[in-house]
């Protein structure tokens, strides 16, 4: 029996690393599907899995089991919005890369993506980026961002790669761990990677100048081993990320401002939208739960696109 790490899907084939650090060329025997689960990707990077050597010259394999997943990020399908698309399984920890501007990543897509890894108890870090090119009233906003969601029990770093910043802090937070590096095209994941494994020699592209968003560089997640112990899945530019598998009545429970206050309203089933006497209503009032995050949250109960 040989056991191995899917590490980059291209669709059809799957790159799996074994422990001897060898790489095969593997595909799926017949059709995968996961028990209780709709997705356009059966197997996703991350997935730990069993397969039989076919062809040794050729070095392909075929892939016959995928091991229990202990968790994963999902989207819904850009094509299929009935399914969902595994971005990766198996992971300790998630980092959100994030900029104020050139491209801006709106505070609704930030949150979906909080709540996606909420869900499954996937610890996020978020890196705001690109901070050289921020005027004051930026770095004012920025300062009062990073104080809310770091309350939220969400650490933030930040970083530019062009000036050199916050590097350093940035690899601590990689350290001996698996992480999914998420965020829009364009917020410069690629550069920062190549700034601590410049071995990787990620592609990069200048920002279209069009609606100022960025130009999809990566095709593919891909896992890199940058030292031993630490691999990044490097992910596609997201545009947007809609939700799937998340019942109404369970979403604020992965809001932790929200799921603080659990059983505080008077009526146990409260969706916290127009309810008399309910608890998550009178902290927004309050000023205890930011407005942008209660924004959020209707965002997501109306099933709305996140891009604004």
């Amino acid at each position: 029996m040989n056991k191995g790490l899917i590490i980059r899907s291209t669709g059809s084939w799957y790159e799996i690393l074994t422990e001897d650090k060898h790489v095969w060329k593997g595909r799926l025997k017949g059709k995968f599907k996961i028990k209780g689960l709709q997705t356009s990707n059966p197997i996703a990077v991350g997935d730990r899995v069993k397969f039989d050597i076919e062809d040794t010259l050729e070095n392909t394999a075929i892939i016959y089991e995928i091991e229990q997943r202990e968790n994963y990020i999902i989207r819904k399908s850009v094509h299929k919005t009935a399914q969902g698309h595994i971005l990766a399984a198996n992971l300790d920890q998630a980092v959100i890369i994030v900029t104020l501007n050139y491209p801006k990543t709106s505070l609704g897509f930030l949150d979906r993506f909080l709540v996606t890894a909420e869900s499954f108890r996937i610890p996020v870090t978020i890196v705001f980026n690109k901070i050289d090119l921020l005027s004051e009233d930026e770095k004012d906003h920025l300062a009062d961002l990073a104080a809310l969601y770091e309350e939220l029990g969400y650490p933030c770093v930040f970083t530019s790669a062009l000036e050199n910043i916050g590097i350093q802090s940035f690899e601590e937070v990689l350290k001996n761990k698996i992480t999914l590096i998420s965020g829009h095209s364009g917020v410069g994941k690629s550069s920062l990677v190549n700034m601590i494994a410049p071995e990787l020699d990620l592609k990069t592209t200048e920002i279209s100048s069009y609606a100022n968003k960025g130009v999809h560089t990566t095709t593919f997640a891909t896992m890199f081993e940058i030292s031993e112990g630490t691999f990044i899945i490097d992910t596609p530019g997201i545009k947007e990320l809609g939700l799937i598998d998340i019942e109404r009545e369970e979403l604020s429970h992965f809001f932790p401002e929200m799921r603080d206050r659990l059983g505080e309203c008077k009526f146990h089933n409260c969706l916290h939208l127009n309810e008399p006497k309910c608890a998550i209503l009178e902290a927004v009032a309050e000023g205890e739960i930011a407005a942008s995050r209660y924004s959020s949250y209707l965002s997501m109960m109306d099933g709305d696109d996140n891009r604004r």
